[in-house]
């Protein structure tokens, strides 16, 4: 098995996530996303809400956000704290065994292992609005601005913690449209990739 590793980034309302999990079953490979979460909630003591809002996200629209959190006497701030707990955590559950893992710069962090294909999954605006809007219950308006600040707030923490531009398509092993390939597709063309 050349492949063990399957990281998946993605644009919020693209379906990377679902896409994800149905790799997973078609693997029978273990699926991490929250569970992350609640690994570095364990081991760090902080509850899971605090976790999720700055494990993956900047704490603004703006990189210069970071100048100004607090920090420790070494230098270091929560958010580094989390992001190193988040490291560790994810390198241990790619060396136990083959898996699939959604987000948390898991596609850098892994960026020395050979076995590891990074997908970046993302989709056209109107399409994506539609699909977060009925997950949701929002209005299309709504998920649009959702959508745009969720995605900056992930590109900024990707760029804060990487030095890499986030959804680059020379970061990832390839990129894929959701609305245009479909999701059952996205996950049909991954599984053949690993499996190659």
């Amino acid at each position: 098995m050349r492949n063990k590793i399957i990281t998946i980034s993605r644009e919020l309302g693209s379906g990377g996530k679902y896409i994800g999990e149905l790799v997973s079953k078609k693997l029978g490979i273990p699926f991490y996303d929250k569970e992350i979460m609640e690994k570095v909630a364990e081991e760090t003591g902080f509850v899971d809400q605090f976790i999720e809002r700055i494990s993956e996200y900047a704490p603004s629209k703006n990189i210069f956000a970071y100048a100004f959190v607090g920090r420790s006497a070494s230098g270091e701030s929560i958010e580094d704290y989390i992001n190193n707990i988040q490291r560790k955590i994810i390198l241990d559950i790619a060396e136990k065994s083959p898996c699939v893992i959604v987000g948390r710069s898991a596609d850098y962090i892994l960026k020395d292992k050979h076995d590891t294909l990074n997908v970046f999954i993302c989709g056209d605006i109107e399409e994506k609005k539609k699909r977060l809007s009925s997950l949701r219950g929002i209005t299309e308006e709504e998920a649009e601005k959702l959508m745009k600040e969720t995605d900056k707030k992930r590109s900024i923490n990707y760029k804060y913690y990487t030095g890499q531009t986030w959804g680059n398509i020379k970061n990832y092993t390839m990129v894929l449209n959701s609305t245009k390939i479909g999701v059952e597709k996205c996950a049909d063309i991954i599984v053949s990739t690993y499996l190659s």
